[in-house]
C-alpha cells in the first residue's frame, strides 16, 4: 500500500480498486460528499451534471461526476464510525488532497432549535472507540476551519436557520445516546441532557471519526446535519419532511464545495 503504511494483506485488486467501496484511481473527485443513507446519496446525484462512475458495492453506494462544472464525488458510507472509517481511509488511498464534508441527519441537543435547522459542526466529541485505534483519547477531532466558514456562508446565503458548535458522536443510536424505555436499559441515561449542559449542539454517529482521520492526513473535512429529532422537547420530524429537510443539508454542502473551490 501507499503513503508510508504496510500491511501484509491485499486491500485492492491490481488496478486499485479498494476492497469495500470498490472505487479504483481516477473515479474519485478531490471534492467529496458523504452520506450515510444510500438513498440519501442517490437523491444528491440527481444534481449533478452527468455522472462519470456509479459503483454499488455492499452498503457503499458512490457516484463522480460534475456539478455545475465542479467535479464531485457523492458516497453513502452507511451507518457509524466503523464504516465510516472504512470509506475514508479507502478514498484517501485514490484521491490526492481530497475535501470531505459529511451531510447527516443528527439530534438537537439546545432548546433554542428546532426540527429542520442545521448544524455545522466546529469539532465532535469522541464517544465512539474507533477513533481511538488511530490517535490517544485526548486527540481533537475538528472541523477545518475553511470547511465550517463555507458552510457556515451557505447556510446563511440561503437562508437555512443553523447552528454553528460542537458535535457529539455516539457509536450507536439507543445505548450510546442515552435512549431509555426500549427493554435495554443504558448505562448513561443522562448523556443527551449532560452533553447539552456543558453546550454541546448535536449528536450523530460518525463526525468525530471523519474528522480524526482527515486531521492525521491533513485534510480538510465538515460536517452539515440536518436536525431530525429534539431531544430535549422529545419531538421527532414528521415524515414527510425528511426529504425536504435532508435536501437542504445537502445544498448547503454544495453551495460550500463551490466557496470553497473558488478560493
Amino acid at each position: 500500500m501507499s503513503d508510508g503504511y504496510e500491511s501484509a494483506e491485499k486491500v485492492h485488486d491490481q488496478e486499485g480498486h479498494q476492497y469495500h467501496i470498490g472505487l479504483g484511481p481516477g473515479e474519485v473527485a478531490p471534492w467529496i460528499l458523504t452520506c450515510g443513507d444510500p438513498a440519501r446519496a442517490e437523491r444528491a446525484s440527481k444534481r449533478l451534471d452527468f455522472i462519470d462512475v456509479e459503483r454499488r458495492h455492499r452498503e457503499f453506494v458512490s457516484f463522480t461526476g460534475s456539478h455545475k462544472g465542479l467535479p464531485l464525488t457523492i458516497i453513502a458510507t452507511g451507518i457509524g464510525c466503523d464504516n465510516t472509517e472504512i470509506a475514508t481511509i479507502e478514498l484517501c488511498q485514490i484521491v490526492d488532497d481530497p475535501t470531505f464534508i459529511r451531510v447527516g441527519t443528527c439530534g438537537g441537543l439546545q432548546d433554542d432549535m428546532e426540527l429542520e435547522d442545521l448544524v455545522v459542526s466546529t469539532g465532535s466529541v469522541r464517544m465512539e472507540n474507533t477513533s481511538t485505534w488511530f490517535v490517544p483519547e485526548g486527540f481533537p477531532a475538528v472541523a477545518h476551519y475553511e470547511v465550517v466558514t463555507a458552510l457556515q456562508a451557505s447556510a446563511e446565503e440561503q437562508g437555512q436557520r443553523h447552528h454553528v458548535g460542537i458535535t457529539a458522536t455516539a457509536s450507536g443510536f439507543y445505548g450510546g445516546q442515552g435512549r431509555k424505555g426500549l427493554g435495554f436499559p443504558p448505562r448513561h441515561p443522562d448523556i443527551a441532557s449532560d452533553l447539552a449542559r456543558i453546550g454541546v449542539k448535536n449528536l450523530e454517529m460518525e463526525t468525530s471519526t471523519l474528522f480524526t482521520l482527515c486531521a492525521m492526513r491533513g485534510f480538510r473535512a465538515g460536517a452539515v446535519c440536518t436536525v431530525f429529532a429534539h431531544r430535549p422537547k422529545n419531538q421527532f420530524i414528521a415524515p414527510e419532511r425528511k426529504i425536504p429537510a435532508e435536501d437542504a443539508a445537502v445544498e448547503c454542502a454544495l453551495a460550500a464545495f463551490h466557496r470553497l473551490a473558488a478560493r
